[in-house]
Formats: C-alpha cells, sequence, structure tokens
C-alpha cells in the first residue's frame, strides 16, 4: 500500500486551512458589505429627508416673505383707510397654514402697534389741528360780532330806507359768517362765545330761524301750555342746536315747501320737534348723525367728511356739555323728524309775562283751559308772581326781524266770530291813542314818509335809552 507522502500531508493541510480562512474572511466580507448596504441605504433616506426638509424650510420661507410683504403692501394700507372708515376691512394671512402660528402672532403684534402708534398720531395733529381753528374762530367771531355792532349802530345813524335795507342785508349776511364760524368753533371744543338772558322757548326758536336762510319757510306752532323758558347759560347752546338741525331741514327739502316746528310740553320738560317734506336720511345716514349727537368718545375733524359738515358734530358737543337730547328719525312726512328734548330740571324755568313779556315776533302759546291746569314747574322752580312793572323800567327789547320776515300774528287774540286775529299789544291801548287817527296800513307810504317814520322812531329810540340811563339787553337771535 502506498503511504502519501508526508509534505503532500503538509500541503493539503494548510491548504485546508487557507481555504477555511478564506471562507471566514469571504463571510466577513460579505457581512460588511451588508452593513455598508444599510448604512448607505440610510445615509440615502436621512439625505432624501434633509432634502425634503430643506424644501419645505426653503417653501416656508417664501410663504413668511410673501406675508411680510402682503403685511406692507395690503394690511397696513388697510388698517390705515380702517381707522379712518371703521366700514373698510382688513384683509387677513395670505396663507391660511399660518393661523395661531408663531408668525400670525408675530404680524398681529405689528398691526397693534402701529395702530396704536396711528390713532396716538391722528389724535396728536387733530388735537393740533382744532386748537388752531379754536383760537382762529374765536378772534373772528369776536370780530364779527364787532361788526355786528357797528351795523346796528349805522341803522341807528342813517335814516335813509335804501341805506337801512343794505345795513339789513348786511347785518344778515354776517349773521351767516358768524354762524359758520361759531358752529366751526363748538366742534373745535370752544364755548359758544355769547352770554343771554333767561329766554322763552318761541323767541329762542324763531331766532334761531332767523339766522338761516330761507326763515320765511318755517312755521313755528306754540303748543306749551305755561311761559317756558330757557335757563340763561342754555340759550345759545340750544338756539345753535336747532339753528343747525333747521339748516339741515331747509337745506335738503325744496325751497317752496315748509319746514314746520312744534313746541310741546311734556311732564318734565319740553320738545322742540322738527319735521321736514325732503328728500330724507338713509338708514346709515341716520346712524352715522346719530353717533355725533350721542357719541361720549373724542370727535376727530376727519370724521366731518370732505367737505367737513359739522352741524350734527357741534350739536352733539352741546349735547353732552350741556345735557339736553337730540334725536333724529324719518319723518312721518318723508323727510327728516328731529326732536331736541330740554329737561326741566335743570334747562327750563318759567317767567313772568307781566314784567317780561314775550316778543311779538314769537308765535303765542295755546292755552284754552289753562287756567283750570296747574302749571308743570321744574323741579325747584317756583311760580313767577305778577305785579305792575315801574314806569322807568325799560321794556325788553323784542328780537329784530330778519330782512322781510313776516310779522307773527296772535293766534290766542282771534276773536270767537272767526275774524281776523289782532297782534298782540305789550301795553293796553290808552284813550289819548284811541282818539288818534289812523292811517290806512295799505296805503304805500312814499320814501320821504318812510324817511320821516324811521327818523322818528331811531329818535324816539334814542330817548327813551337815555331817559332809563342803560341800553335794553341785545338778543343776537333775531339779527338776521
Amino acid at each position: 500500500m502506498t503511504s502519501i507522502p508526508e509534505a503532500l500531508l503538509w500541503c493539503l493541510s494548510a491548504g485546508t486551512a487557507a481555504a477555511v480562512v478564506l471562507a471566514a474572511l469571504s463571510i466577513r466580507a460579505s457581512g460588511q458589505r451588508k452593513a455598508l448596504r444599510g448604512r448607505l441605504a440610510a445615509a440615502e433616506e436621512q439625505n432624501s429627508a434633509t432634502l425634503h426638509s430643506n424644501t419645505e424650510l426653503s417653501a416656508r420661507l417664501r410663504a413668511t416673505e410673501a406675508e411680510i410683504r402682503h403685511l406692507a403692501g395690503t394690511r397696513l394700507p388697510d388698517l390705515t383707510l380702517a381707522l379712518a372708515h371703521p366700514h373698510v376691512p382688513v384683509r387677513g394671512l395670505l396663507d391660511s397654514r399660518f393661523t395661531g402660528s408663531e408668525t400670525d402672532q408675530a404680524l398681529n403684534a405689528v398691526l397693534e402697534q402701529v395702530s396704536e402708534a396711528i390713532t396716538k398720531e391722528r389724535a396728536r395733529v387733530d388735537a393740533a389741528a382744532q386748537s388752531t381753528l379754536r383760537g382762529a374762530t374765536t378772534t373772528i367771531q369776536a370780530l364779527l360780532y364787532r361788526l355786528q355792532t357797528a351795523l346796528q349802530e349805522m341803522q341807528h345813524r342813517y335814516d335813509d330806507p335804501n341805506v337801512a335795507q343794505d345795513l339789513l342785508n348786511a347785518d344778515f349776511l354776517n349773521e351767516q359768517a358768524l354762524r359758520r364760524i361759531q358752529a366751526t368753533g363748538v366742534v373745535c371744543g370752544a364755548w359758544p362765545g355769547l352770554t343771554r338772558e333767561d329766554s322763552y322757548l318761541a323767541e329762542l326758536v324763531v331766532g334761531a330761524a332767523s339766522r338761516l336762510r330761507g326763515y320765511e319757510r318755517v312755521q313755528v306752532s306754540n303748543q306749551l301750555r305755561d311761559p317756558v323758558a330757557v335757563v340763561a347759560r342754555a340759550v345759545e347752546p340750544i338756539a345753535i342746536t336747532v339753528t343747525e338741525l333747521l339748516a339741515n331741514a331747509l337745506h335738503h327739502s325744496h325751497r317752496e315747501l315748509p319746514v314746520t316746528v312744534t313746541l310741546q310740553q311734556g311732564n318734565r320738560g319740553a320738545s322742540v320737534i322738527i319735521d321736514d317734506y325732503g328728500v330724507g336720511m338713509h338708514e346709515d345716514e341716520v346712524k352715522a348723525a346719530m353717533e355725533l349727537l350721542a357719541s361720549d368718545n373724542d370727535l376727530l375733524l376727519t370724521q366731518l367728511g370732505d367737505p367737513p359738515r359739522s352741524g350734527f358734530a357741534a350739536a352733539g358737543q352741546l349735547v353732552r356739555q350741556y345735557g339736553f337730547g337730540v334725536h333724529i328719525e324719518s319723518s312721518p312726512y318723508g323727510g327728516v323728524r328731529a326732536v331736541v328734548y330740554i329737561p326741566g330740571d335743570p334747562l327750563l324755568t318759567l317767567l313772568d309775562e307781566s314784567t317780561q313779556p314775550m316778543s311779538v315776533m314769537a308765535p303765542l302759546p295755546h292755552r284754552s283751559g289753562a287756567s283750570d291746569r296747574p302749571a308743570v314747574l321744574p323741579t325747584g322752580a317756583t311760580a313767577p308772581v305778577p305785579h305792575t312793572p315801574t314806569p322807568h323800567a325799560p321794556a325788553p327789547a323784542a328780537p329784530e326781524q330778519a330782512p322781510g320776515m313776516p310779522a307773527q300774528s296772535d293766534p290766542a287774540a282771534a276773536p270767537a266770530d272767526g275774524g281776523l286775529p289782532r297782534r298782540r299789544r305789550r301795553t293796553p291801548v290808552t284813550e289819548q291813542e284811541q282818539s288818534l287817527p289812523r292811517t290806512d296800513p295799505a296805503r304805500e307810504r312814499s320814501p320821504e314818509e318812510a324817511a320821516s317814520r324811521w327818523a322818528a322812531l331811531q329818535q324816539g329810540t334814542e330817548s327813551g335809552r337815555a331817559a332809563a340811563h342803560t341800553e335794553p339787553p341785545r338778543s343776537p337771535e333775531g339779527n338776521a
């Protein structure tokens, strides 16, 4: 039997060992390759996720930049416009994905800060503008009052009827300018600029109407039961308010249509009801007017429109300062109804008609059965005690009649048989006056006779004032 050589055995053994080693190395390399492939796949997935995240971040960054551009180019202009006009909406986010996010909160914080800054700046600028207007209107108003006094002195100085008519026309134009300046000043927080005495409510309304162009269309019906008057401190504010409401009624109704004013008395105060037959107001206009009349917020000049309309704004300022009320609504006649309510406490009082008679320009109240009904007095007021005036006491001056303004007749003086009403006289007619010959009022006077009568009237007025050593109070209500 042939034996394997020992060298060959060693070779076979070495080959087997090498094969085992190679097999082990191959197995190890295969495992390493699998692990490397796994790491490579994970790296690829991570890279893909990183790329996707970068894409999302880039898209979010672009969306954020778009939101910032949208804020600067759209939302901030909307905000500034909405601060001046509250009905204008402010647009929201461009991308709804940011709703409730930190980006949304940051953008809203910017809007709030800008809104606060703009509001403060507007208030500062408006306050400066109002201060400037207040100073200017006060100066101009004082000059117009001086001009009014000068025109009235010229009316007493010149006897020519033509000159007198021209002076009355100039006085009326001056009154128009004075009314606009006065309303503008009141809107800016200025004092009305005039001190008055206790005045009958009917006289106040007639005087307010005489300040306006078209006053002849105003028809006043006095339904007051008592001699109701407005206390001195509230006379001019209420006159300004009634004037502005009448101006609105006259302006928005046809020049041939009347504007009716009714004076009513209640248990707790009196009301001035103004009805026109004009074009009326829309619901949003009525709402805006009531906001000006009843709002407690500070008024900005920019809220008055362009051109500014200061009538309701001036009335609203006076309503807040003096405690009476104004209500605007649609009129049953198709136009607008404005109601000025004056509370009896503390703005109304009663006057003694024997010592301070009502002006012949004012319509008399309807007092049928008034003697059987107790007078309704404001809280704390006492009924006036009639007494005989002293011979030297000057009679209160009646409001001057505006050019061409028709004289008011006395409805309570109409005879029971239905005859023509007679105009009320301040004092009873004496026997000597009854014996004097009367001229025919229908006959036209010559210029010479009119000039003579005018001169006699002025001389009598001056002599009466000199005898009394005082000048009767002059009410600017009738100075048209």
